[in-house]
């Protein structure tokens, strides 16, 4: 019989991954707090939506959550209809939502203490990586439920690696968007100077992406930046919800991120500009 699993969070992230699952054979149950989603995933991939996120969790070997910000980790999961109040003993939870190291550690605990394995699993690859079935999942936990975990979460992800104990996968995450903020506003600057010099900006990215300077953020939206389009996903909202967390975390640890916290400030600039939907592309906007 194929596990049984409750989907959390039915966002542009969350409503592609549950798709994922539900395709790969697994039994699958979803929450939404806008329950017209749930019931559209329903109708599309079949499955059950349940009202509360603790209906959601009963009785299933994995809960996966995915929703905004570690208010809503702590609402979801430990509410008092949260998923935990409904999950049976020795299940597995994971949450792909990108939030703090000190969430996830709260998590781990909290579940730990009911008998229930944590796994903090936030993703990289955005909305297209989510819909392909491509998600890059950087995990934090113990290696024993990583392994039962594993299988589930391939469902949906290219690459899913336990990065060490609870809160690493959090940790790991936030090196991940500490490094695409310095590169887009790189890739902004470059791309602004080309069109003030003159150059075929096209065939310029065509050349430069062939060497040193060659990155995903250049091959994927290098041109969309030159045309002013911003339409691909990830939303500047987003990333500076996620910059802040890098941030207060540095602030702990001592790290010095000035690149990080100078881009932050451009992108408070993007938003406040109209542009809190854009993609993280848009810092070019700024130029």
């Amino acid at each position: 019989m194929s596990a049984k699993v409750a989907f959390i969070g039915m966002g542009v992230m969350g409503f592609p991954m549950a798709g994922h699952l539900k395709a790969k054979g697994y039994d699958v149950v979803v929450y939404n707090r806008t329950a017209a989603k749930a019931e559209e995933w329903v109708k599309k991939h079949g499955g059950k939506s349940a009202p509360t996120p603790a209906a959601a969790a009963k009785d299933q070997d994995f809960v996966m959550t995915m929703v905004g910000n570690d208010k809503d980790v702590e609402d979801v999961i430990l509410g008092k209809d949260g998923a935990l109040a409904g999950m049976k003993k020795g299940a597995i939870l994971v949450d792909h939502t990108t939030a703090s190291a000190d969430v996830a550690r709260k998590v781990f605990d909290a579940a730990k203490a009911k008998g229930i394995a944590f796994i903090d699993a936030p993703v990289s690859g955005g909305q297209a990586g989510a819909e392909n079935g491509k998600l890059t999942v950087m995990c934090g936990g113990e290696q024993a439920a990583f392994d039962k975990a594993k299988p589930v979460m391939d469902s949906y992800g290219r690459a899913v690696t336990l990065m060490g104990a609870p809160g690493a996968g959090q940790l790991t995450k936030m090196v991940n968007q500490i490094c695409i903020a310095g590169l887009v506003q790189g890739l902004s600057e470059g791309i602004a100077f080309a069109e003030k010099a003159g150059l075929d900006v096209s065939l310029m990215l065509d050349v430069i992406s062939k060497g040193a300077a060659q990155s995903w953020q250049m091959e994927n939206r290098g041109k969309t930046m030159h045309e002013r389009k911003f339409n691909f996903g990830f939303a500047v909202d987003w990333m500076r919800k996620d910059l802040g967390i890098c941030l207060a975390e540095a602030k702990r640890n001592g790290a010095k991120l000035p690149v990080t916290e100078t881009v932050a400030g451009y992108y408070d600039e993007v938003s406040k500009n109209g542009g809190q939907r854009y993609d993280t592309s848009s810092l070019i906007t700024r130029l």
